[in-house]
């Protein structure tokens, strides 16, 4: 892979991994359209390039995890029944991307598959959120009201995501609103609970497509996505938590209806 694409694609990743708008669909439209054509070394690429983002959220909740470190091996509470959650609402998708995740990849890594999600979830976040602003409805804010029963809601809603287009961030926050939490505090479970999800899906796609990513790709590109994906994901995951708390998801909701739209107009022409 040129090195000029693999910084594109990085900066792409970086910027859309925690926007609710589907990094992956993002980074599948951006190869098609450079030229790179569906191979199984460029979807490889755009599972693998999400590490430098699961670093991002490492880094900027750097503090929250030594606590929790700390926690755990104090055996305080809070953080058992931090991690409790984490682990369940990691469980559902890693099952059902286990029994899936191969025909997911198969049928659903090309533009209209993301087209169409793009449309159906940004309508879904436009609905959702004047439904809460309507209702005047804000929930509980703090990880410490992230329940099992809630983060099992989580999980499930995460699941969702495993189809391109989606958007992890997306789904994981609706389903945390609709659980009861707030915006932000669901946003910051998401963020959280990325590290297990995308950690065990990149290094598993990391290890099983290895031979073809350093021939195809190379080591060089693969190193510079990944590093410009973690930097620019590291200067976007604050700016987001801030700009979601004051408007909420439907900008991004309009975003995604007009982005799906000239992808399907694009590929249909």
């Amino acid at each position: 892979m040129p090195i000029f694409i693999s910084l594109i694609l990085g900066v792409i990743e970086g910027l859309t991994e925690y926007l609710p708008v589907s990094s992956t669909g993002h980074l599948i439209v951006a190869e098609r359209a450079l030229g790179l054509g569906k191979s199984e070394a460029s979807d490889a690429f755009a599972i693998v390039v999400q590490f430098g983002a699961i670093l991002a959220v490492a880094v900027q909740y750097r503090a929250l995890l030594l606590g929790l470190a700390r926690g755990l091996a104090e055996r305080r509470p809070d953080s058992l029944r931090l991690l409790g959650a984490l682990a369940i609402g990691f469980v559902p998708v890693a099952v059902i991307g286990k029994l899936a995740g191969k025909a997911i990849k198969s049928h659903l890594f090309g533009t209209t598959p993301v087209a169409i999600a793009l449309i159906a979830g940004g309508l879904i976040m436009i609905v959702s959120e004047r439904v809460r602003a309507a209702r005047k409805i804000t929930g509980r804010d703090g990880l410490e009201h992230v329940t099992a029963k809630r983060a099992l809601i989580i999980g499930a809603g995460q699941c969702f995501a495993l189809v391109p287009g989606t958007s992890r961030s997306m789904a994981t926050i609706l389903a945390g609103q609709l659980a009861g939490l707030s915006t932000r505090t669901a946003a910051e479970f998401s963020f959280l609970l990325g590290l297990p999800t995308l950690g065990a899906a990149t290094l598993y796609e990391a290890w099983k497509s290895r031979h073809v990513l350093l021939h195809d790709i190379g080591a060089e590109s693969l190193a510079l996505g990944v590093t410009v994906s973690f930097l620019v994901a590291w200067a976007v995951i604050a700016a987001f938590v801030r700009y979601l708390t004051r408007r909420g998801l439907e900008p991004f909701g309009v975003y995604r209806v007009a982005m799906g739209a000239l992808v399907l107009w694009m590929t249909l022409r």
